[in-house]
């Protein structure tokens, strides 16, 4: 049974899709400004690999996932690149897919922009306004936290103890300090569409609302970010969405956010120059690496992120690669009959299926998840060592359910990826090159009339499935 914490109860829940068998997911994207850094990492590998649970538990997934495309941030860098902002959001939008490609993060179902949907957010806001939960200022439109009873429920706040604070402008036209900008009235060198308040553009929360909205319906099942989304940017995607749509209606059941990152125990920030870009650390650890060191701590933890635990994840990825590894070789034994130790390896391999699970369905947990993949591949080295030294013949049945389970763990983690592809990619070389020697052996052969050995090998290759053909460029062999 899976249970996740849902921030909004502050308690672990069982989770009860909407719909039976499916599960719905939005978790808020990038700002497409910049080129992606850890921080941004972090949510996406954490969401893929909840995705992946899921769908390996026999869920339908349908999993949304935004681009903020019209920004400030995004404004202001074309604005200094004398560039157009779709140039801009374009280029990291490009930049962001070939980031989380190397990380292995699967793609969403669907990655919605904010420029896609203008008329679906002013159509939101039109309503906000017509039930009276937003107000118009001088072509601006904000939204009114005062009408909204259940405002803070999310963070935990109260409005009565809530100040303007450094990411709130303070405008003596709100009716609250809190109330928010739903629509931002045209300025001077920004982008700006038509709109029952005169041009402008959305503001900063409206947008997921919208989009949700669109792509999920009402009500859908998980909505996820990092923790620093909570408030205010999920706090007001609650108040916008509930009041649009009937103040007791639930828009969201389940509340994920994952902790935050820090660089050798600070906070990152440009400001003290230990900000690092996704391409910043790929150019000094593999890919796989990175993943490794995200998925090994519980998502809501805090992760510190240093060289030193970068190098730590890279040896404890070494021992899981290692009985990966190890899995491939076995393949190549000869096969025996079933043996004591092959039934112990059986035993094993579903005892640490089982715990995996367990610590999956308990809010997603991969640190324990880990630890159950590492027993098992302690066991797989074990058993590799008694067929390769001769202790035992090869159980192949035992160990097709070990290498199964193995790999399950690995798709389910997204990691492992790479030693598998080498793996394969080496071997069809070495086939190629062996099946070379071969044809070129039985080639000298029939040159010396050697016809009996030259038969020999066709008809050996023959029995395993392979053919030799004569062509213009010479003879070749296909399965």
């Amino acid at each position: 049974m899976l249970k996740v914490y849902n921030t909004l109860t502050k308690q672990k829940e069982e989770f009860v899709p909407q719909v039976a068998g499916e599960a719905s997911i939005y978790v808020c994207g990038v700002t497409p400004y910049n080129h992606p850094h850890i921080g941004n990492a972090r949510p996406f590998v954490t969401w893929d690999v909840i995705k992946r649970y899921l769908k390996k538990s026999g869920y339908k997934v349908k999993h949304v996932q935004n681009f903020t495309d019209v920004d400030d941030k995004i404004i202001r860098t074309a604005n200094q690149e004398k560039l157009t902002w779709a140039d801009i959001s374009g280029r990291y939008i490009q930049a962001y897919f070939e980031v989380m490609d190397k990380l292995n993060v699967t793609r969403a179902d669907i990655y919605p922009k904010v420029s896609d949907h203008i008329d679906e957010i002013i159509a939101m806001i039109a309503t906000l306004v017509e039930k009276g939960y937003a107000y118009q200022v001088d072509g601006d439109v904000y939204y009114s936290v005062e009408k909204f009873a259940d405002y803070g429920k999310l963070s935990g706040r109260k409005l009565e103890d809530m100040q303007a604070g450094a990411r709130v402008n303070i405008d003596e036209r709100k009716k609250h300090p809190m109330d928010f900008a739903l629509w931002k009235s045209a300025k001077s060198g920004e982008p700006a569409w038509e709109s029952p308040w005169g041009a402008g553009r959305p503001g900063w929360h409206i947008e997921c609302s919208a989009m949700s909205l669109k792509y999920l319906g009402e009500t859908f099942d998980f909505h996820g970010g990092g923790s620093d989304l909570i408030f205010p940017h999920h706090e007001n995607e609650i108040a916008q969405s509930q009041a649009c749509c009937g103040n007791s209606h639930a828009f969201v059941k389940y509340w994920l956010h994952n902790g935050f990152i820090t660089i050798n125990e600070e906070k990152m920030s440009k400001s003290l120059n230990n900000f690092f870009t996704v391409l910043d650390i790929l150019k000094q650890y593999p890919a796989e690496v990175l993943r490794f060191f995200i998925v090994e701590t519980h998502y809501r933890s805090p992760l510190d992120f240093s060289d030193e635990r970068l190098n730590e994840s890279a040896r404890s990825l070494e021992r899981l690669k290692t009985a990966m590894l190890n899995c491939i070789e076995l393949e190549k034994q000869p096969v025996g009959e079933a043996s004591d130790i092959g039934a112990a390896l059986v035993d094993a391999a579903r005892k640490a299926k089982q715990d995996f699970y367990v610590a999956m369905d308990d809010d997603f947990n991969t640190a324990l998840a880990l630890s159950n993949m590492f027993a098992l591949a302690k066991e797989i080295n074990v058993y590799y060592h008694a067929v390769t030294t001769g202790k035992i013949m090869h159980d192949s049945v035992a160990f097709a359910v070990a290498r199964s389970v193995y790999e399950d763990m690995a798709d389910i983690l997204g990691i492992l990826v790479a030693v598998r592809e080498e793996t394969s990619e080496e071997d069809e070389e070495m086939v190629e090159d062996l099946m070379k020697i071969i044809i070129e052996l039985r080639q000298q052969a029939r040159v010396s009339k050697d016809w009996a050995t030259a038969d020999k090998i066709r008809d050996e290759l023959n029995a395993i499935g392979v053919t030799l053909e004569d062509s213009p460029t010479g003879i070749r062999w296909k399965k």
